[in-house]
């Protein structure tokens, strides 16, 4: 088994705001030791000397397209929306995930180790995502949990879509109707299923009974503060458990109601245009306005609509708006990791977590700091040459 020893590493406690030096042990592919000083060097098979350079836990993004929406091959490459139908529950972003897509390398590079990915935001109901992590060739050999979250859309996105063909859903109205129809009619699948009654499997309503059962999440494209209120009442209306607003663009004007329902949100993206009246109120300062209020929030780069290596920049622009460095940092480790549910494995450099791990030449969230060597499953992936 490969065994790697990370000498002299300048660790971050974001619990205390401060530093420590630590020695990292790395065996197979998660972390073995983290003590002060590790001597014993017997059946390590690399030891590295980071000479007190920082080292962080793997980036998390817990939204994006990548590999979906794959880079530099046009409207072919584009997977993310089955626009043939408005409700599809059924549909597998694995199905469509390239690995050899080039964001992938992009996103090591940058430190990014683990990301959701899956279908996009054009049908009322979109399908189930995945966390994955970002190196590999074959798609379910990365897969850090499969399914995370059923996508479902309020706004402007599914009317866009559809109203222009005069097919619902036409107002926001008519895309809610959409999904509780599908679940209702999966309420009644469920009970015949229990009962021995079913004639023969339905793959949409399959693809919901996880959601409804409190397995896996409902995650809600959800930009406008009222389409934010109306995804917790069809969660309520539904008893599901597991709810995540994504984007959340104006969830700071109902920040205590979502504090109140423990709810969190996977926040961004930052960096785009206004280009929809949804996004008229995004402004830097709102994740702070979540944070300060208790709302477990987690930026994200919507990638390709903010470049999957633009993450730590958003989490440095945050600061520069109000945000602490031990939010910040939590908002791009630990607490995408825990919306995500694999905050057992993932988000933070502890023994028996997977040696995801980044070495940085300054401050991680410093904008001029450079990523020198990217870690994941204790493989090392990236190592900047001119270091």
């Amino acid at each position: 088994m490969l065994t790697i020893l990370l000498k002299n590493c300048l660790v971050i406690d974001d619990n205390h705001n401060t530093t420590v030096q630590k020695d990292i042990l790395i065996e197979g592919k998660k972390i073995k030791e983290m003590s002060e000083k590790t001597d014993n060097k017997d059946n390590v098979s690399q030891v590295i000397d980071i000479k007190g350079k920082y080292v962080f836990p793997g980036i998390i993004d817990c939204h994006t397209h990548l590999g979906i929406i794959e880079e530099a091959t046009g409207k072919i490459g584009i997977d993310n929306n089955e626009t043939s139908d408005p409700v599809t529950p059924h549909l597998r972003g694995i199905d469509a995930i390239n690995p050899f897509d080039i964001s992938f390398h992009d996103a090591v590079k940058s430190g990014v180790t683990t990301v959701m990915s899956g279908p996009g935001s054009n049908n009322a109901v979109g399908g189930l995502s995945a966390a994955i992590k970002t190196h590999g060739s074959i798609i379910d050999h990365m897969i850090v949990r499969n399914p995370i979250g059923l996508k479902i859309a309020l706004g402007e996105n599914p009317i866009s879509t559809y109203g222009t063909q005069n097919k619902a859903p036409v107002t926001r109205m008519g895309t809610v109707s959409l999904i509780r129809d599908l679940f209702m009619r999966t309420q009644d699948y469920i009970y015949l299923k229990e009962q021995s009654n079913l004639k023969q499997r339905d793959i949409k309503l399959e693809a919901v009974i996880p959601v409804l059962k409190g397995e896996i999440s409902l995650r809600v494209h959800a930009h406008r503060a009222d389409d934010i209120i109306t995804a917790v009442r069809i969660a309520e209306e539904f008893n599901i458990q597991k709810l995540v607003i994504e984007h959340g663009t104006e969830a700071n004007l109902v920040k205590e109601y979502l504090k109140e329902k423990n709810i969190p949100v996977a926040y961004g993206p930052m960096l785009t245009p206004r280009i929809k009246m949804e996004m008229k109120r995004r402004h830097y300062s709102a994740v702070v306005d979540l944070m300060e209020a208790g709302v477990k929030a987690a930026l994200i780069t919507d990638h390709p609509y903010n470049s999957i290596d633009q993450l730590r920049t958003i989490a440095a622009i945050a600061i520069s708006e109000g945000l602490s460095q031990s939010d910040a940092i939590k908002s791009i480790t630990r607490y995408p990791a825990e919306i995500l549910e694999c905050e057992d494995r993932i988000g933070k450099l502890e023994e028996g977590y997977d040696a995801d791990l980044v070495v940085y030449d300054g401050k991680p969230l410093n904008i001029n700091t450079k990523v020198l060597m990217t870690i994941i499953n204790g493989e090392i992936i990236y190592r900047r040459t001119d270091s």
